[in-house]
């Protein structure tokens, strides 16, 4: 309020007088048509607002408190980052050629196996597989025809 204007001061001057309560019921009847009720206990809210409301009521009493959590919590996220090894692109690299000595020993073990393993692949343990798989039980197969 401006206290040098006449027509405030002449307005601070007149004594207020009380609403008449017709008017006072139309306005808050109007009022509570327009504005939401306040929290019901079953008045249909949905999770996230319930997970909001909650999250509000522990979280408002100590703001300080936690923004200091939050800055340790962006201070350690930033030295994590910051001691990270630089080497994580050389995984994409192509790998480095086997030196000649290296091949020389693949060679051997190459030449090793194919002693131990004989001509065309096939070891001694598969040549004394039998050939037929044994039928369970002793129960011969013509017996199951009859």
């Amino acid at each position: 309020m401006n206290a040098e204007d006449p027509f405030e001061k002449r307005l601070e001057g007149i004594p207020r007088r009380p609403v008449p309560q017709a008017w006072r019921r139309k306005i808050l009847s109007a009022a509570r048509e327009v504005t939401p009720p306040q929290q019901v206990a079953d008045s249909g809210y949905s999770l996230i607002s319930r997970i909001n409301s909650m999250l509000t009521a522990s979280l408002w009493p100590h703001p300080k408190a936690w923004a200091g959590l939050a800055a340790v919590w962006l201070l350690m996220f930033g030295l994590s980052i910051a001691t990270r090894e630089r080497s994580q692109a050389g995984f994409a690299q192509k790998p480095a050629r086997p030196s000649p000595q290296m091949r020389e020993m693949l060679r051997q073990q190459e030449r090793l196996l194919a002693e131990l393993v004989g001509p065309n692949g096939t070891s001694e343990h598969d040549l004394s597989k039998p050939a037929a798989p044994r039928s369970q039980g002793g129960r011969r197969e013509d017996s199951v025809n009859a």
